[in-house]
């Protein structure tokens, strides 16, 4: 029962934001002078309006839902992940030169490429860790940080050692990948591919590794209540570490999936440009780190954006539509959380009455 109870309201936090966000773009619209209802119809058309762009909306929320996923294990054991961004890229430029470089068969290649891009990833992000654990190092600083220094790095060394030359516009770009080591597309002809799949998978998995493990109840203690964590025994610095190291290995297969089974190369600035990893952000906290309520989450995200394209293709609301109501969102959240921090102060305070 009380697993139901969470459940919905993971599910209900997201449609409570949906509606006020969708209400703050009404004001919008309605200040540019268009019709609101014809241009949420033309977003909803943009998104789901038929099977092509359901599809394009379902494989725009893969990496975002992959990265939300990650950033929900560390969020529920008290860990400030942000850097996401850097762990998607450093594991996706590892994964591409995996996927060009071994040998072997394809599917051998293939899953080699997966498992680089996961392992480095989170190695990645474990190194704030140990910088947290010995140094004492705030992640928060430590994270933010380490993204410049991951998506300088690959930006380096996709424009001069592994730049592809081999055209004559010399982009900043790995070289294309064999049709071998491609995730396969779930529809022919559709954006959509088995990256997806994953997603949904992993996230059915962190579902139950919170909910039946003993490891799940530990993250669970920590995040809620880090000094009856320590008086029950559990490993402060273990918990931190491995947190650490799945939140970034799930960044790293977010950055992995698309170049596998969308871009077919590490493109400069294709990872970065979209905002993928500070959209995972927001779908993490809108679901409140529920890794189901992270899969409607991160789809409703996707959505915005892939029908705000439509909206401004039809109309004459701007793209900017989508930004409005994600900034809304932001303050969504945010209210929730300085509300939760006011209330659990007030108790303290009465506790000590």
């Amino acid at each position: 029962m009380e697993a139901l109870k969470q459940l919905r309201n993971s599910l209900l936090q997201p449609l409570i934001a949906t509606a006020i966000g969708l209400a703050a773009g009404a004001v919008f619209i309605s200040i540019v002078g268009a019709s609101i209802t014809e241009t949420y119809q033309q977003m909803w058309n943009g998104a789901f309006g038929s099977f092509y762009f359901f599809m394009s909306t379902l494989a725009r929320s893969t990496p975002i839902l992959l990265i939300a996923l990650g950033l929900a294990m560390a969020f529920r054991a008290g860990v400030f992940n942000m850097g996401a961004e850097g762990q998607m890229v450093l594991g996706a430029l590892s994964a591409a030169l995996v996927a060009l470089y071994m040998p072997g068969a394809g599917v051998i290649k293939l899953l080699a490429a997966l498992i680089t891009g996961i392992v480095v990833g989170g190695l990645w992000s474990l190194l704030a860790g140990v910088l947290e654990a010995k140094f004492k190092i705030q992640l928060l600083i430590s994270t933010l940080l380490f993204n410049y220094i991951a998506v300088l790095f690959t930006s380096y060394l996709v424009s001069d050692p592994f730049q592809d030359k081999s055209g004559s516009a010399a982009l900043a770009q790995t070289a294309m990948l064999e049709k071998s080591v491609w995730l396969p597309k779930l529809f022919p002809g559709m954006t959509l591919h088995a990256g997806f799949v994953i997603a949904i998978v992993a996230a059915v998995g962190l579902f139950l590794l919170f909910r039946f493990t003993s490891f799940g109840y530990e993250v669970k203690m920590l995040g809620s209540n880090p000094f009856f964590a320590l008086y029950g025994g559990v490993s402060q610095k273990r918990v931190m570490l491995i947190s650490m190291f799945v939140s970034g290995g799930f960044a790293g297969l977010a950055g992995t999936v698309e170049v596998l089974g969308a871009q077919y190369r590490f493109v400069d600035g294709a990872l970065t440009m979209p905002g993928y990893a500070w959209t995972g952000l927001m779908a993490a906290l809108l679901a409140n780190s529920n890794p189901i309520g992270v899969i409607f989450a991160s789809i409703f995200l996707a959505a915005l954006q892939t029908g705000a394209m439509g909206v401004e293709r039809n109309t004459e609301v701007p793209l900017e539509l989508a930004s409005v109501i994600q900034a809304v969102l932001i303050l969504f959240i945010s209210a929730r959380f300085t509300y939760a921090w006011w209330k659990k102060r007030k108790q303290g305070r009465e506790s000590h009455a």
